[in-house]
């Protein structure tokens, strides 16, 4: 069987940031998915999800983003209606309620990684992308399956960051993996970057968990204050099923340093 990681980032590697309440954590989500279900079950879903509520066509797909549906902004102000907003929200609970992926997330807090490491600091983005791929080839190994990793594509030297970090963690693998066990179960050394315009399911769905995951770890490790929205305390239910798991143990969530 082959799968496919979907990472989405929350947040910036900038430690001059650190001290910046709102940029001190940096999280990589990661949605497993097996690639023949995706193709036969999680896009023709989705795209029929989109039909239903959206103003979409194949020449000009509508792509889902929480920030943007949040706010209700073109293509979504129809979620100004409050009966159409819960409409959609119960159908897309649902739908990633039933999706069968698994979920890894990684959040590290810059601020104590500085005061931690005050003479060799690991590069947070590296140092996340380095934990999150340990997780997915265990699973990988577990499931004797092999697998590839896609991300969103930011351009330019973004692009280079995310694609360099991915060859390093390759070529020469982890404290805890060596490159042998990454290139047996990776079938590619070259990370793969797609663009929102891309219509990428598996990225949709990450961009739609990751800043719930994200948040939900560090309201549980007390190092923010207030809530979840109600609609996003359902999808931290959701995903906490969703969450990788070893032997009845959670695998799929971290916090570091």
């Amino acid at each position: 069987m082959k799968y496919r990681i979907y990472v989405d980032e929350v947040g910036n590697p900038d430690l001059e940031s650190s001290d910046n309440p709102n940029h001190r954590f940096l999280s990589l989500t990661g949605v497993i998915i097996e690639l023949g279900y995706v193709r036969q079950v999680v896009q023709p879903e989705l795209e029929a999800l989109k039909s239903e509520f959206f103003n979409t066509h194949p020449d000009d797909p509508v792509i889902l983003h929480r920030k943007e549906m949040f706010n209700r902004k073109k293509p979504f102000q129809v979620l100004r209606d409050a009966e159409v907003r819960e409409r959609f929200d119960k159908r897309l609970l649902d739908l990633l309620g039933s999706w069968q992926f698994i979920l890894v997330t990684v959040c590290i807090d810059k601020k104590l990684h500085c005061e931690r490491y005050q003479t060799w600091r690991y590069d947070p983005y590296h140092y996340s992308m380095a934990v999150l791929l340990e997780r997915y080839a265990f699973f990988l190994k577990r499931n004797n399956a092999v697998g590839d990793v896609m991300a969103e594509s930011r351009g330019g030297k973004e692009d280079r960051r995310l694609k360099d970090s991915f060859y390093r963690l390759w070529t020469s693998g982890t404290e805890f993996i060596n490159p042998d066990l990454f290139q047996e179960v990776l079938t590619s050394s070259q990370l793969a970057l797609k663009t929102k315009a891309n219509n990428i399911a598996g990225l949709q769905i990450a961009d739609l968990v990751a800043h719930t995951s994200r948040k939900e770890i560090l309201l549980g490790a007390g190092l923010i204050t207030g809530s979840l929205t109600p609609f996003a305390n359902r999808v931290a239910e959701i995903i906490q099923l969703k969450y990788d798991r070893v032997e009845g143990r959670v695998f799929g969530r971290k916090l570091l340093p």
